[in-house]
C-alpha cells in the first residue's frame, strides 16, 4: 500500500530561542485539500535508567525536581539534552546527564531504543540507555536543576508509583516499558 503524505508547500519560523523554534507550515493534504501544520522542533535528549541491585532487589535511581509547566516537583529517571553550544552522540549525553543529576558513573551504557516525545505536534525525539555498573561521585546539577534530589527505589515501588500516579512523566513510563521488553536485563 503507498503511503500517503502531506506535502509540505512553504515553512515560515514563528518563534526562535535557545531551546526551540516554532514553525508554521502550509500544507496540502493527499485529498488535494490544504492547511496549516504548527511543529515545534526541539533537539533530541536521553533517558538514563541507571539500574543497581540491592541485597538482591533490582532497582533504578529517580530524581525529583520542581517543572515550572505544571506547577509542581515530579519524579522522573535522569534525563536531559545537549546545551545549545554543545553537540555529541546520544550515549555521552547519557553519561553526562547521569554524572550531573545524580552524581553516578556508568561501566556499562547499553541502547534500549529510540522514542519520539510528541510527534503530534513535536520533532523531538530521545534515546533511552539502561546503565549499569554504578559508582558515586558528586553532581553536576545546573542552576535550574539546585532543587533536584535523587533516590534509588525498587522496580516494584516504580511500578507502584505508575499506578498511583506518583510517576506521571510519560518519557519515564516509556522507558520502563524498553526495560521490561529488554531480553538482557
Amino acid at each position: 500500500m503507498d503511503e500517503a503524505r502531506i506535502r509540505q508547500l512553504s515553512s515560515r519560523t514563528v518563534y526562535r530561542n535557545p531551546w526551540l523554534e516554532l514553525r508554521e507550515d502550509d500544507v496540502e493534504f493527499p485529498d488535494g485539500s490544504t492547511g496549516l501544520y504548527s511543529v515545534v522542533d526541539k533537539r533530541d535528549f536521553v533517558v538514563v535508567l541507571a539500574h543497581e541491585r540491592r541485597e538482591g532487589v533490582a532497582g533504578i535511581w529517580m530524581v525529583q525536581q520542581f517543572r515550572y509547566p505544571i506547577g509542581r516537583r515530579e519524579w522522573e529517571f535522569p534525563q536531559g539534552g545537549w546545551p545549545a553550544d554543545r553537540d555529541g552522540p546520544p550515549a555521552e549525553l547519557a553519561a553526562a546527564e547521569l554524572r550531573e543529576e545524580t552524581g553516578l558513573r556508568a561501566d556499562e551504557l547499553r541502547h534500549l531504543g529510540r522514542l519520539f516525545a510528541c510527534y503530534g505536534f513535536c520533532s523531538q525525539s530521545y534515546d533511552v540507555f539502561l546503565a549499569t555498573g554504578l559508582t558515586t561521585g558528586p553532581t553536576q546539577r545546573e542552576s535550574t536543576e539546585s532543587d533536584m534530589v535523587h533516590e534509588w527505589r525498587s522496580l516494584d515501588d516504580i511500578r507502584s508509583m505508575v499506578r498511583t500516579g506518583e510517576l506521571a512523566d510519560a518519557h519515564s513510563i516509556a522507558a520502563l516499558a524498553l526495560l521490561d521488553l529488554d531480553p538482557v536485563r
